[in-house]
């Protein structure tokens, strides 16, 4: 019986792939296609993940002939990473971490520190608060959950169409938490603090009308009209010009207010704080 203390691993999805202990030691760096592997394992935690899925998401034109082989070997790899982090013993991660099972392979998430599912229950428990009439624990837990993001999720891991779409699911949650963020923000009055990453989210995204909204009620909380409307004016300009269709009902009737606010715009504005839902 391996005798040695086990250290709980940490996967790291959100940005670069890490692979590491719990303390701050340098991640353990794997081969790209060993990293589509443990992606895979780990965007599906304590499920058996197909073989067949696996050499999909590897080879999705044609596998080798050698893919079941070079699979094992990828496994194999992996097992001897979380060796070397977790202190057990290769044939110990076999059996209790990195499991083969009849027809694929489950990775078991009770020794392992998985950075997304941590982001989703923290924007979670952001969100419950929030609803809850706790603005402080929810920005609170919501600026925990977007501090895990390092960069664009799985960046450095060559994707197939399974972890495409979980890469853009994880992506629009991240996005759904920044808004949820914002608008937290603005009602509890930190509107000014909210103008240089909404103008910055905005460039990131273009056609985004929940983001251009916030963008202009913040800057018009602030007292800044005329650039709440010159954001309208320009999103409405590239609209058109590059989809072909007008704003939004809600990003219009927001206009609309702030043309008409005069005096009474923190009034006006507080009324329409969620009048201009994302898109």
């Amino acid at each position: 019986m391996d005798t040695r203390k086990q250290v709980r691993a940490r996967i790291g999805l959100l940005g670069p792939m890490r692979l590491h202990a719990g303390d701050a030691q340098k991640p353990v760096s794997v081969a790209p296609k060993i990293r589509t592997v443990l992606a895979m394992l780990a965007m599906h935690p304590d499920q058996v993940v197909p073989v067949s899925a696996l050499t999909r998401e590897l080879w999705p034109e044609q596998p080798p002939v050698t893919a079941l082989r070079t699979l094992q070997t990828y496994v194999l790899n992996i097992r001897k990473a979380l060796a070397g982090i977790t202190g057990l013993k290769a044939e110990d991660v076999a059996e209790q971490l990195l499991v083969t099972q009849e027809n694929g392979y489950r990775l078991h998430s009770s020794d392992l520190h998985l950075d997304w599912l941590d982001f989703m229950r923290l924007a979670d428990q952001g969100r419950k608060a929030l609803g809850e009439g706790d603005g402080r624990t929810g920005i609170r837990e919501l600026e925990q959950a977007l501090g895990m993001w390092r960069g664009s999720v799985l960046t450095d891991v060559p994707t197939g169409a399974v972890l495409e779409a979980r890469r853009l699911m994880l992506e629009e949650s991240r996005l759904d938490a920044v808004e949820v963020l914002i608008d937290a923000r603005i009602e509890a009055g930190l509107h000014q603090q909210v103008i240089a990453d909404l103008a910055s989210l905005t460039s990131e995204y273009p056609y985004h009308e929940g983001l251009h909204a916030q963008y202009m009620r913040a800057l018009a909380l602030n007292g800044r009209r005329a650039a709440a409307l010159e954001v309208f004016v320009r999103l409405r300009a590239r609209l058109i010009d590059e989809i072909g269709i007008e704003p939004g009902y809600p990003l219009q009737q927001l206009q609309g207010t702030i043309l008409n606010s005069h005096k009474s715009a923190h009034m006006a504005l507080a009324l329409s704080a969620t009048g201009a839902s994302s898109e």
